[in-house]
């Protein structure tokens, strides 16, 4: 089997979370500059076997799309211009930050912890990732 790739695209940062091999597991992977997030993605699928790209979908509370949805689709069209084998599938990103930030006070981060945006980041990929895999 192949890893299961997950996407928090941001403006400015993404976070970036992947499965193992079984796809049981998501792990956080890292957080990169979104300006070099596509060629990021071609370096790591040439090392490792990606099956799929699942991308956050932000939704307001009335399940209409949010504002960024207008950043992520030209992001959803190059990225299927220029890595075409791998499929993209979305999944519903509400309140995956407030996830994040609830599951790094859990975890006994100190403040100046929690402050760090990229980790959030970081965490709200992996979420996204997890509940990808509860859902399939």
């Amino acid at each position: 089997m192949a890893r299961i790739l997950a996407i928090d695209f941001g403006k400015k940062r993404t976070g970036i979370a992947v499965t193992d091999e079984l796809q049981i597991i998501a792990s956080g992977l890292t957080t990169v500059n979104t300006d070099e997030l596509i060629s990021f993605l071609k370096d790591y699928i040439s090392k490792e076997n990606v099956e799929l790209f699942v991308v956050g979908k932000p939704k307001q509370m009335d399940n209409s799309d949010s504002e960024s949805e207008i950043l992520i689709t030209p992001f959803l069209e190059k990225l299927a211009k220029e890595i075409p084998n791998i499929p993209i599938e979305r999944v519903d990103e509400r309140f995956t930050s407030k996830m994040a930030f609830q599951t790094m006070i859990d975890g006994g981060l100190k403040r100046k912890q929690r402050q760090n945006k990229a980790l959030i980041d970081e965490i709200s990929a992996t979420i996204i990732l997890q509940s990808y895999l509860y859902n399939k």
